[in-house]
């Protein structure tokens, strides 16, 4: 039984899941791409994937370091499930990356709980969501866990309020010097004002409406649970929980209100819904339900495949 399988931290978990995100992402390559296969290209891909397989080892010690979840593999075997329900994600190189930089700024901004070099941690925190609104506008929104952050772990210090600023000040300093330097063409101001969009035919296929619904079904019904649950965690560690769901939030409301809407902007959301989910597995003491969830994440890409 798969849910058996995965219910305890074992180094070959993360070798496995490795392998059916490897499978998943060459399938996707295979089957999209347009142009001629020569070593650039394969060099392009591998880098790719690289970059997926990070993600998922950052996501692995953030929610290791931090306990966002018990001693198992539940966290990692969701999250490559969630990716591989939406493959397009494998093709946008630019929200692969901002997704890896969301996570290391995710990351610092978790382990500010622990009170340790906090002006350093919130310094970095902006610095890489800035990074990441490079590659994705949408991205920007993440400032918003920052704050939240400073908020909630009760960071009063009117200093380490200004020092997201400075950090976003300082990617801008090192972006339009390397523009200055290399005679790059700027992004005219339209660019970086932001556009809502409640036009959602971009997303009008059957897979991604599949995708979709499993998200939110998975996300809306582990929500009451995780809520619930929220009582049970100690005060030290109740901060991060509900950091994650805000993070959940953000990712739900880019999805929603993006512009420029993608199936690749899921990739934001399936970080926190990982978690979320799979403390909800944790809670579930009836096993066949636990493999009904997970055989349905299996099965729904293959179904798609079909429609």
């Amino acid at each position: 039984m798969i849910a058996n399988f995965f219910s305890k931290t074992k180094p070959i978990h993360f070798v496995i899941i490795t392998l059916v995100l490897f499978s998943a992402f060459l399938m996707t390559v295979l089957v999209g791409t347009k142009s001629e296969v020569d070593l650039v290209y394969v060099l392009k891909q591998a880098s790719l994937f690289a970059l997926c397989f990070f993600s998922l080892f950052i996501f692995d010690f953030l929610t290791g370091r931090n306990n966002l979840t018990k001693k198992n593999s539940y966290h990692l075997l969701l999250y490559s499930l969630f990716v591989i329900l939406i493959p397009q994600s494998f093709l946008e190189p630019k929200i692969i990356i901002a997704n890896l930089f969301v996570l290391f700024a995710l990351r610092r901004i978790i382990s500010l709980r622990s009170k340790k070099q906090q002006k350093k941690k919130i310094f970095d925190a902006a610095f890489w969501i800035t990074l990441a609104s490079f590659l994705c506008f949408w991205a920007s929104s993440f400032y918003i866990i920052i704050f939240a952050a400073l908020f909630i772990f009760k960071i009063s210090d009117i200093k380490n309020w200004i020092i997201p600023f400075l950090g976003i000040l300082s990617v801008l300093i090192i972006g339009l010097s390397v523009i200055i330097l290399f005679n790059l063409p700027v992004m005219p101001l339209e660019y970086y004002i932001p556009k809502v969009s409640l036009d959602f035919s971009a997303l009008n296929s059957k897979h991604v409406i599949v995708a979709a619904t499993i998200f939110f079904t998975y996300f809306l019904w582990s929500l009451i649970f995780y809520l619930r649950n929220l009582k049970s965690k100690s005060k030290n560690y109740k901060a991060s929980y509900i950091l994650i769901l805000i993070t959940a939030l953000v990712a739900l409301a880019i999805v929603v209100f993006a512009n420029d809407k993608s199936e690749a902007l899921f990739l934001f959301l399936i970080a926190p819904l990982s978690i979320i989910v799979a403390n909800y597995m944790e809670l579930i003491k009836e096993k066949w339900f636990k493999e009904v969830l997970i055989w349905i994440l299996i099965i729904a890409p293959a179904i798609t495949l079909l429609l």
